[in-house]
């Protein structure tokens, strides 16, 4: 029976993390090794090159919080404050991938990895807020419309507030997380609510 591992690869995979996002893909495995309090051969038995430590490293999350929140949400309580507390958990994931999908890019990887993938995190996650809108619809809680128009216009909205945050817009023009978001969904609201 083998050893059990020390770390698991998850703490690998956030010294990775860590450790890319603060110097890029040209950050060499033994600090990242370091980083993470092992040797940099610990890092190769279990990822088999450096691309593929970046790849898992820069990963976006398959299963978020807020996605489980959505499925939860669908049909119960005030809709518009629904909406609210969804999108400040959008944002707040948004902080945490906006990052690495940035980085990914700037490495070209993040094409190649979607193409290996049946379909992008993303457009799952997009797909997903589709499909609540419409459950909202076919329950009656929202005025007729395309589903998907208020999907890409929240999720569109909130990502674009974190990459504004990301490349300094957020300190020349700031606007609070809750104060985005509830002017977001008011405007949003006008466009869905029942008449």
């Amino acid at each position: 029976m083998g050893r059990l591992p020390i770390i698991t690869n998850e703490e690998i995979l956030e010294a990775a993390r860590e450790v890319f996002l603060a110097q890029g893909y040209g950050a060499s495995t033994l600090d990242i090794a370091q980083n993470a309090g092992i040797s940099e051969g610990s890092i190769f038995k279990r990822f088999p090159t450096k691309e593929a430590l970046f790849l898992a490293a820069m990963g976006i999350p398959e299963h978020p919080q807020w996605l489980e929140d959505l499925e939860t949400l669908s049909g119960k309580g005030d809709l518009k404050e629904n909406l609210i507390t969804l999108s400040l958990q959008i944002i707040e994931f948004f902080r945490e991938v906006v990052p690495r999908l940035v980085m990914t890019c700037s490495q070209g990887t993040h094409h190649q990895n979607m193409q290996n993938l049946k379909e992008s995190p993303l457009v799952l996650y997009l797909k997903a807020l589709i499909n609540f809108f419409i459950e909202e619809l076919q329950q009656g809680r929202i005025r007729s419309c395309d589903p998907e128009i208020p999907a890409r216009m929240l999720f569109g909205s909130l990502m674009n507030y974190v990459f504004f945050e990301q490349v300094g817009v957020q300190r020349a023009i700031p606007i609070a997380p809750p104060a985005y978001v509830r002017g977001l969904i008011d405007i949003l609201w006008q466009g869905i609510a029942l008449p």
